[in-house]
């Protein structure tokens, strides 16, 4: 049986290759869609699902591990190298770069299908974080401009009362401001509103830090 939530992409201009793949990653219910080039797969619409990449390292076009490179600051899905020409320095490049991993023709068909397997599950889970990202930046970003204020404050370590007189309000508007910031942000904690604000990337006052935030 097929499944639909998830698709293997294959780049290797080897037509006998794409073909042996296909039916392999078929026989295990995998849907897979097949690139002769490095070209035709960057230039085809993919279908925005969890998925593996198996790349072939010589492709007439440009190198697999130079596509790697390229590609390697988008949302490209985990590669999986595949090779008649092996090398060890090929290999710890492609690793080292992210690669799930990197098989040297003739390979073991449940080495394969490990990899593929392990690259869909590693592709699930930075979706999932990349989708969690994107809730965050919207609370963020339905925040008032004061509460914007008052967050990276709180977090800092300042207490209500030095957070207060750094934007200039009384300490009882910036516990209400700090309140919200809480529920809006959906933090359960202090600790919580830390790693949120740590994962938003925003800036931190460090100059006036205090022991603890406290009330």
């Amino acid at each position: 049986m097929t499944t639909d939530n998830q698709i293997v992409f294959i780049v290797d201009d080897d037509e006998r290759i794409r073909e042996a793949l296909g039916e392999l990653l078929a026989s295990h219910g995998m849907r897979a869609i097949a690139f002769e080039s490095a070209s035709r797969y960057i230039g085809a619409e993919k279908p925005d699902i969890p998925a593996c990449l198996i790349l072939d390292v010589e492709l007439p076009d440009i190198n697999g591990l130079d596509l790697q490179r390229q590609i390697a600051e988008g949302d490209h899905p985990p590669i999986v190298f595949i090779t008649g020409h092996g090398d060890i320095p090929s290999s710890v490049r492609a690793i080292k770069h992210g690669a799930v991993d990197f098989l040297t023709k003739p390979f073991c068909d449940a080495d394969l299908i490990a990899a593929i397997h392990a690259a869909i599950a590693q592709d699930r889970e930075k979706r999932s974080e990349r989708a969690e990202l994107g809730v965050l930046r919207q609370r963020y970003l339905d925040l008032t401009p004061r509460e914007r204020e008052v967050l990276p404050l709180v977090v800092s370590g300042l207490l209500n009362k030095q957070a207060a007189a750094e934007l200039g309000i009384s300490e009882v508007t910036l516990q209400i401001h700090r309140r919200n910031v809480m529920q809006k942000m959906g933090a359960a904690s202090l600790a919580d509103l830390v790693r949120i604000a740590e994962r938003l990337e925003i800036p931190i006052t460090h100059s006036r830090r205090a022991g603890g935030g406290g009330t």
